[in-house]
């Protein structure tokens, strides 16, 4: 296939571009340049909302939309000349009111979700102006993506604190759950999505499984060769000063994905596989918080 993709240069684009080109497929990838390109790809460096024609009259058989945030990303992109047979733009699972009945089911009405504020809005009115303009496109509403790539500072702060042989603080006894979904594993239903054509073009993704904060640092420890000694922190202790999930548990009904890609990558092996790369590439997790400085300021030394 001949493939856009949109970014390239970090976690779930960068990755996602690199595993279609290793199947043989031609990809391009959309962004300004502004870090090393992944391998195998050719690159078109623009920015987005102003592709200065480099797109008009390329035919591709399918847009991989990883990057939009905003209707107005994706309005920019299909007004810039390009041709495609299918489009699948990766949103988020922020689309669901945190009001709404759990599981959150495609069925259920979406709007504004007070723990994703504006980030769940921009998406949801991405998706609206994708589906008023491209009926066919099919849209993706994942949880929270994890493996190799990952530029965000969750799976490496456990991973840190196990190599630093730090204790680790967790939100009261650590039974907030967590629900995931591995990059190699939206890649494999991505590809399912353009072989079959499911009628359904709404698709909430992730592991059926469910894992508690406490059986996450747990096992993030374990993969770092270490056993977790855990803190139990107050809940009066604002969560996201010294943790790196906000203090909310949701889960994704994801069967109609288990139609069509029944098993996903057990979490185990998907951290293993985060962890062996991350302890190489410690640099690559761009957006590092103060976790632990703050830590040590106002939870430890009160202990």
């Amino acid at each position: 296939m001949k493939l856009l993709i949109t970014g390239g240069t970090t976690f779930v684009s960068k990755f996602t571009a690199e595993y279609f080109a290793k199947k043989g497929n031609k990809v391009y990838v959309l962004n300004r340049g502004s870090r090393s390109q992944p391998q195998g790809v050719n690159a078109i460096i623009s920015d987005r909302t102003e592709p200065d024609d480099k797109l008009r009259g390329i035919h591709f058989d399918a847009v991989l939309d990883i990057t939009a945030y905003t209707e107005e990303h994706i309005r920019a992109l299909l007004s810039s000349g390009a041709e495609f047979d299918d489009y699948i733009f990766i949103s988020s699972s922020a689309v669901y009111p945190e009001t709404n009945p759990q599981p959150f089911t495609e069925e259920q009405p979406c709007g504004r979700n007070n723990i994703w504020g504006d980030y769940g809005m921009n998406k949801l009115n991405a998706e609206k102006a994708l589906t008023g303009l491209v009926p066919s496109a099919y849209i993706l509403r994942p949880p929270y993506f994890y493996g190799m790539y990952e530029n965000l500072y969750r799976e490496a702060f456990p991973f840190d604190c196990a190599m630093l042989d730090r204790p680790f603080c967790i939100p009261g006894e650590g039974e907030m759950k967590l629900q995931f979904f591995n990059v190699a594993d939206l890649c494999r239903f991505i590809e399912i999505i353009l072989e079959k054509h499911p009628e359904n073009h709404i698709f909430n993704v992730g592991n059926k499984e469910l894992i508690t904060v406490k059986e996450w640092v747990e096992l993030c420890y374990k993969l770092a060769g270490k056993k977790a000694e855990l803190i139990s922190v107050s809940r009066d202790i604002f969560q996201r000063k010294y943790f790196c999930f906000h203090d909310y548990e949701y889960v994704l009904d994801v069967s109609k994905q288990c139609e069509l890609m029944p098993d996903t990558i057990p979490l185990e092996d998907g951290l293993r596989e985060e962890f062996d790369w991350y302890k190489d590439n410690r640099d690559s997790v761009y957006f590092r918080r103060n976790y632990i400085e703050f830590i040590d300021k106002n939870i430890r030394k009160v202990i």
